[in-house]
């Protein structure tokens, strides 16, 4: 659809969810610095207007090593200070942590327990220590970076939280459009780690914490619990 003034535009609606809780809100914070710009919103209706990207190319179709040069240049313009009315990366770790191991055991534990056990370490020792306080995408993944005019990469999608940066690659790590093996997961995580500046413990444990949180999906389980064991034995 094109708006008023001639912008490309497109309308979202969705259904209420508590990650994508506050969409609106990151996207006027990110004022199209590196994201898709909101053009209007109606928070009753849960739909928002934003900018469309054309010719809305995926990231992931680029391969890996271009895809991380993007990366690289993108999180920190959108690692803005930030806080209410965003969800907090602490509050989220706590959300995870109090049913991961109930959950696992529903599932029938689909993996081992020693990255249960990683996961809940993390998840439940790294948000008493955190730094700054950031705006965090925390599914920026390979698909949810689009080719655009206005600039040549925009991110979409928020699920927005406010937490350390440590916490913002690990998306981006366990990206399987990026490729998914055990040499392209390590050297993502040690690019991104070293090109960007970040304490590499506490960024391993985000990315095992979050990454098992999410692993009960069918499409990913096996590539979120490879992810997360890769990780662990790269120590």
């Amino acid at each position: 659809m094109t708006t008023a003034q001639g912008e490309q535009a497109v309308l979202k609606v969705q259904q209420p969810d508590r990650e994508s809780e506050h969409e609106a809100a990151a996207l006027e914070l990110w004022d199209g610095d590196g994201a898709i710009r909101l053009l209007d919103s109606e928070p009753e209706e849960h739909a928002l207007l934003v900018e469309r990207c054309v010719p809305g190319t995926p990231l992931s179709s680029v391969g890996g090593e271009a895809a991380l040069d993007v990366f690289v240049d993108l999180l920190p313009r959108l690692w803005k200070p930030a806080g209410a009315p965003f969800g907090t990366l602490a509050a989220e770790a706590v959300w995870w942590s109090a049913s991961l191991a109930e959950t696992w055991e529903r599932f029938g534990r689909p993996f081992e327990r020693r990255l249960l056990d990683a996961a809940l370490e993390a998840l439940i020792e790294l948000p008493r220590t955190q730094g700054e306080q950031v705006l965090l995408h925390q599914d920026l993944h390979g698909d949810n970076v689009l080719a655009a005019r206005r600039e040549p990469w925009l991110a979409i999608d928020p699920k927005p939280l406010v937490g350390e940066r440590e916490f913002g690659i690990a998306p981006i790590v366990r990206s399987r459009e990026l490729d998914h093996s055990r040499r392209e997961v390590l050297d993502r995580f040690d690019r991104l780690v070293s090109e960007l500046g970040l304490d590499r413990e506490r960024a391993r444990g985000w990315t095992i914490g979050q990454t098992i949180a999410w692993a009960f999906d069918g499409e990913t389980r096996q590539t979120h619990a490879e992810t997360a064991r890769w990780l662990l034995e790269a120590r």
